[in-house]
């Protein structure tokens, strides 16, 4: 069992949309005994398979995964969510004497866990409701639920995230110990070619259907649907653009995403960048053994 003074080990991967890090995931769970934790803030829906390139049936029959399917498309899951539900896992797998692997691409969730954020509890509203309101009331919702601001305090999304999970209000502690972060960097253009090869898999696979049926069932106001991958179906679905259109701007917003990824794991020392599998291997290697060490 782990205890707060000498938690068991914990290894944790990160980087880009695209970049391999599930499959290099999966790489280090089979060799080191593992079990995966996805830190995805859209793998957690049911029913949304092919958009967010969840791990296939066979990915899952390889390695158990956990924090997959758990919750409905209409549910709102925040990061407050998240790392309750991840922390829990961890626990598991620990207790199984097997190691725990993190990883993900969902920098909020990957640093809830990393460095065992504080959240006040976020308001439960529909995103869709809260998407009607102006800036200076989003403004003044956070205030009256003694939020702090976000630094860009005129963008409505900053606004709303910060509403639907009290983000801002996290007490940030030192790293958790016993701990090792691994960063998967890719090329800019290897992404972006990544990307590209993922999208047209994505459709050729039947995304438009997967689009549909959740269309139908849950709405375009469901705030799951307001994602990469999703969202750029519905001038699509009504009529007034090409698919091909919808191709280059889930490819556009891609590479956006992956950019600002970039931004916020650069800015963290605590994350050892690799290129290769085998200097991922190395790492871990190291790292398990003097983890367990007397």
């Amino acid at each position: 069992m782990e205890s707060q003074s000498d938690p068991a080990p914990l290894v944790v991967i990160v980087g880009q949309t695209a970049s391999g890090k599930s499959s290099l995931a999966i790489n280090l769970a089979q060799r080191f005994n593992g079990e995966i934790v996805c830190a995805d803030s859209r793998t957690v829906y049911q029913g949304m398979d092919i958009g967010t390139a969840k791990p296939t049936p066979d990915d899952q029959l390889k390695v158990q995964h956990h924090l997959i399917d758990i919750v409905q498309p209409d549910h709102l899951f925040t990061a407050n969510d998240f790392q309750k539900a991840a922390q829990t896992a961890i626990k598991v797998i620990h207790n199984r004497g097997k190691l725990a692997v993190v990883v993900g691409g969902t920098g909020l969730y990957i640093d809830s866990i990393l460095y065992d954020f504080s959240f006040r509890r976020g308001s439960t509203s529909n995103r869709a409701q809260l998407e009607t309101l102006s800036v200076a009331q989003l403004q003044a919702l956070i205030s009256s639920q003694n939020l702090a601001l976000p630094k860009n305090d005129r963008n409505p999304r900053h606004l709303i995230r910060v509403i639907e999970s009290g983000a801002v209000a996290h007490t940030r502690r030192e790293l958790r110990p016993n701990t090792l972060v691994i960063g998967l960097e890719v090329d800019k253009d290897m992404l972006a070619e990544r990307i590209a090869i993922r999208t047209d898999h994505m459709l050729k696979a039947g995304l438009e259907n997967e689009v549909r049926h959740l269309r139908e069932k849950y709405g375009w106001n469901c705030p799951a649907l307001q994602t990469i991958g999703y969202q750029e179906f519905k001038d699509y679905l009504e009529g007034h653009i090409s698919l091909e259109q919808v191709r280059d701007d889930i490819m556009l917003h891609t590479r956006q995403y992956a950019k600002r990824q970039k931004t916020w794991f650069k800015r963290n020392p605590d994350i050892q960048w690799i290129c290769k599998t085998e200097d991922a291997v190395d790492l871990v290697t190291t790292f398990l053994n003097k983890s367990y060490t007397p």
